[in-house]
């Protein structure tokens, strides 16, 4: 079993930054993929950023303007947040996996944080 603890969201305007946390618990070792997923109000839930065994994938949308990073010494990743937008607006998921090749399928992910909110105003 992993936990997961999400921090960092909050309410900016448009062209600023927010950084999110997430800090692991538990099984950690067996987390081959650790990494952040967002969901809008009556939208699917999607990838933003994940990082694991085949590397780091990003959502096209977020790409250039996000950066993920994981600590493993301290069970811990980040994702730094550049450039919002008004669409980034969403419930942010921290997601752990412990299978290989999952990339940004939130499907492959078991564990999964209570989420964070990020709302980008205009």
């Amino acid at each position: 079993q992993v936990q997961l603890m999400e921090s960092g969201g909050g309410s900016v305007r448009a062209g600023e930054s927010l950084r999110l946390s997430c800090t692991a618990s538990g099984d950690t070792g067996s987390s081959r993929y650790m990494g952040w997923f967002r969901q809008a109000p009556g939208k699917v839930r999607e990838g933003v950023a994940t990082t694991g065994t085949g590397g780091i994938f990003y959502a096209d949308s977020v790409k250039g303007r996000f950066t993920i990073s994981r600590d493993n010494s301290n069970n811990t990743v980040h994702l730094q947040m550049n450039s919002l937008k008004p669409e980034d607006t969403a419930m942010y998921y921290c997601a752990a996996s412990t299978y290989y090749g999952v990339g940004l399928r939130a499907d492959g992910y078991r564990y999964w944080g209570q989420g964070t909110q990020v709302t980008v105003s205009s």
